[in-house]
């Protein structure tokens, strides 16, 4: 559906058959969090984000799960092996 609010002419997921979906009725602008984000769109009333119609909603819980400039680091925990018991098992199950 077209949106004709926020970003006229552009297809938009959050409208339905008369308008918006949104409680709001229209998208929200972006919060500072956003700055640097790769889905910010400018609207009629400024910046908007493509992927949420509240930013805000989506920084309360932390890090937005759609933001382009955050870089979350995965830490790993890799399990020590005792090569002693590595060598014996990989030896046992060429055994047959």
């Amino acid at each position: 559906m077209k949106c004709r609010t926020t970003l006229p002419g552009t297809e938009c997921t959050f409208a339905g058959k008369e308008a918006c979906n949104y409680p709001k009725g229209e998208c929200q602008p972006t919060v500072a969090e956003c700055t640097g984000c790769d889905k910010i769109v400018e609207g009629v009333s400024g910046e908007v984000c493509s992927v949420y119609p509240d930013p805000s909603q989506k920084w309360q819980g932390g890090v937005c799960n759609a933001a382009s400039h955050v870089k979350v680091e995965v830490q790993s925990e890799v399990a020590k092996v005792n090569p002693l018991k590595a060598s014996k098992k990989a030896a046992g199950s060429k055994k047959k």
